[in-house]
């Protein structure tokens, strides 16, 4: 299938090498301007600070285009999967449907648990002894789309947010993706809805809150301790 790969950093090159390895094709990439640290801020020609998903994308004439700019026109005719890993845009609802067969994502949490940018590190902050991986269907709420694949792990005692994602949550992402890739080739098509009932959601760690209203403002929502907010009472 043709492939259009939103993501950024490593885990969207070892994403884009699995799904090249298992005979598919990615005919284009959207990734931040420029890489997270560098030294040659501002410097959009050097290559030095590209991200790693533009950098891999060049030498193989795949088009980039800024993650923040990518809009429904950027997505070449003849995309089958619109897929985001490590994304941190929203691909809106024009732009996904330019995908003739799905727009996936993949989030280091057992879905719908640990909704919102920094899973991984809420999973360490509140000592969970369980996680996974979710890939799913995109929406206009995110994080909420139905789940095309999921798989679980445990919790090694003393992980840190940096192991457990490149050790384990990391690799994870990389097989589901090509499973479900694998899947919607052979017109197998998945889609589990999310309970809302066990629905959380945490705000970025280190970052301005962001208003997510269609996050929190569900039925029979409830602050909790003052910077997260649960359903029910989860």
């Amino acid at each position: 299938m043709n492939i259009f790969l939103s993501g950024q950093g490593a885990f969207a090159v070892d994403v884009a090498e699995a799904v090249v390895e298992n005979g598919h094709k990615i005919i284009g990439v959207a990734s931040p301007r420029q890489r997270k640290t560098h030294s040659y801020a501002g410097d959009d020609a050097n290559p030095m600070t590209w991200d790693r998903l533009r950098s891999w994308a060049y030498p193989r004439g795949i088009d980039w285009i800024p993650s923040l700019d990518l809009r429904a026109h950027h997505i070449p005719d003849g995309t089958d999967v619109i897929l985001a890993a490590h994304s941190r845009a929203f691909i809106g609802r024009r732009t996904r449907a330019r995908a003739r067969v799905a727009t996936i994502g993949y989030h280091p949490s057992l879905l719908p648990l640990h909704r919102g940018r920094d899973a991984v590190r809420w999973t360490i902050r509140d000592g969970d002894r369980v996680s996974g991986g979710s890939i799913y269907h995109l929406t206009e709420r995110t994080d909420a789309g139905p789940i095309a694949a999921q798989e679980h792990i445990i919790v090694p005692r003393n992980a840190t947010v940096e192991s457990l994602w490149r050790e384990h949550l990391a690799p994870l992402g990389v097989r589901l993706i090509v499973r479900v890739l694998d899947d919607l080739a052979r017109d197998v098509r998945i889609e589990v809805q999310q309970d809302e009932a066990l629905a959380s959601w945490e705000p970025a760690i280190g970052v301005p809150p962001l208003f997510k209203p269609e996050l929190i403002e569900l039925p029979g929502s409830v602050a909790v301790r003052g910077d997260r907010w649960a359903l029910n009472g989860f």
